[in-house]
């Protein structure tokens, strides 16, 4: 199971990247698998706020359908498109090609309360 250093995670494992003032966000190597054969991402907040822990969209695997958590409040400023003929990159590469949204965050200080990678493999027991 993968787990990079650089990352911030949430207790609904989402991971979070920031690059420059945009963060990418995506669900963690422990929950594809949790999940198993991802079959659909939705995610209908493009140019929308979103607030801390609110839903942004929901992914769709085989025999599951689990909500999206924004691990922080901003603006959802993009969606992977890649990910609607090939949602399953979330599944073989959920920290590179399987991102699911970037978005414009409105307080870093949310970044604060989220776990570093010790706390989230500790979280998880790994």
């Amino acid at each position: 199971m993968n787990f990079p250093a650089e990352l911030k995670y949430t207790q609904e494992h989402e991971w979070i990247r920031l690059e420059g003032d945009i963060a990418v966000v995506g669900i963690t190597d422990f929950a594809q698998g949790e999940l198993g054969d991802i079959v659909f991402i939705e995610v209908e907040s493009v140019s929308k706020s979103v607030a801390k822990d609110a839903v942004f969209g929901s992914v769709e695997a085989v025999k599951t359908v689990s909500d999206l958590f924004s691990p922080v409040a901003g603006e959802v400023v993009e969606f992977n498109t890649e990910l609607n003929n090939s949602p399953e990159l979330v599944n073989s590469d959920p920290y590179g090609a399987g991102w699911i949204i970037k978005l414009k965050p409105s307080d870093l200080g949310d970044l604060d309360s989220l776990m570093d990678v010790a706390t989230y493999q500790a979280f998880v027991a790994h």
